[in-house]
């Protein structure tokens, strides 16, 4: 069983930056698919970003490319998220999702995750 925990959300003006962290136990990312996903109130759960087991293979949403990356520390067992430029329609509960499977292919639907975490708030001020 993994479990995830996320930190870093916060509120910020737009224009600012964030770095949300996924933390990871009963697992190693370097065994791991990885995904972070984020909610709008009233929206669907979206793929913002994810990375295959290696950090080989990334995805962007149109909507945060340029401005948000995905990243691995393998050392510490942390998947990052640095967010910049952000804008208020990137207000949004922010999840990190995993699954297992040391495959090439990244992942970038919920259905294709099993772990999930409990989630942070960011919320980006106008």
């Amino acid at each position: 069983q993994v479990h995830l925990v996320e930190s870093g959300g916060g509120l910020v003006q737009a224009g600012g930056s964030l770095r949300l962290s996924c933390a990871a136990s009963g697992g190693a990312f370097s065994s791991l698919a990885t995904g972070w996903f984020r909610q709008g109130p009233g929206k669907e759960r979206e793929c913002v970003a994810a990375i295959n087991y290696s950090g080989g293979r990334t995805y962007y949403a149109d909507s945060v490319k340029g401005r948000f990356t995905i990243s691995i520390d393998f050392v510490r067992n942390l998947v990052y998220l640095q967010m910049n430029s952000l804008k208020p329609e990137d207000t949004a509960v922010y999840y990190c999702a995993a699954d297992l499977g040391r495959i090439g292919r990244v992942r970038t639907t919920p259905s294709e995750y099993d772990y999930w975490g409990q989630g942070t708030q960011v919320t980006v001020s106008s």
